[in-house]
């Protein structure tokens, strides 16, 4: 299901992307030579600066490497709505289920607050399965099964921060080397003797735009990835916490049975 809509999104904003360019195209006028040929040019400066010739023209490499600055651009919107979902508060430590285990524990019923935990999972309850678990092989081994849990909980959430920041890095890499074999063209096309001042005004316009796709990736990317990080940190200190004040009772309970 997460493939399907990574998938998605990058077919779409592929579409809007052409769609923009088709538009950009459709504003260029004709003009008509002596010899009554119509040539295409845009209303300033002629259609062969826009951005849909720019991506045509910079051959099957440009293509690949504009194709992957899309997708980076899909992924970056993907994984920034799952970590807008996901990366909250109250979705890693739900009200409900705290004060359903602060009640059992007050009750001293641990059978109880284990099958809360059961009912609504996620990382919090987790973490209190894992100590819930154990209750009856002392608070030594409840303590450190809850730090064991504790600590896949904590590397599993920053997993998914992680992607944003791979996305990050690797735009700029992206446009890079996009921006490399731009300039490759340009003075490959003046090795070759006069220039056509046309192409090469076309080779460095390939340059530059994959400089930019790759920064307009890559900047949203690292501002959202440090945005949600320490967000994240925060949530991990408050859970920790949490979980301590809920389990501090372990020592002196004895387990219900029914």
């Amino acid at each position: 299901m997460k493939n399907v809509l990574k998938l998605t999104l990058v077919l779409a904003l592929v579409f809007v992307a052409a769609c923009a360019c088709n538009s950009q195209a459709q504003e260029a006028g004709e003009l008509v030579t002596e010899d009554g040929a119509a040539v295409e040019a845009a209303e300033e400066g002629g259609s062969s600066g826009s951005f849909l010739s720019v991506i045509i023209g910079s051959g099957p490499l440009g293509i690949m490497l504009w194709l992957a600055l899309f997708g980076a651009a899909g992924a970056a919107v993907y994984f920034t709505v799952d970590c807008a979902i996901t990366v909250r508060a109250k979705r890693i430590m739900p009200q409900a289920l705290i004060d359903n285990v602060t009640e059992s524990m007050v009750e001293g019923d641990v059978l109880k607050a284990l099958q809360n935990c059961e009912q609504e999972p996620g990382p919090l309850a987790n973490i209190l399965s894992a100590g819930f678990s154990h209750v009856e092989e002392g608070y030594d081994v409840i303590q450190e099964s809850i730090s064991t849990a504790a600590d896949l909980e904590t590397e599993s959430i920053m997993q998914k921060l992680t992607w944003l920041s791979v996305v990050g890095n690797l735009a700029p890499m992206l446009g890079l080397l996009g921006t490399v074999q731009g300039m490759i063209a340009a003075f490959s096309t003046l090795a070759e003797g006069a220039p056509d001042v046309g192409v090469l005004a076309m080779n460095i316009s390939q340059a530059l735009f994959t400089t930019a796709g790759g920064l307009t990736v890559a900047v949203p990317c690292v501002a959202v990835y440090y945005t949600f990080r320490n967000s994240a940190s925060k949530i991990i200190l408050q859970m920790e916490a949490m979980t301590i004040e809920l389990i501090k009772d372990l020592r002196n309970v004895e387990v219900v049975e029914e």
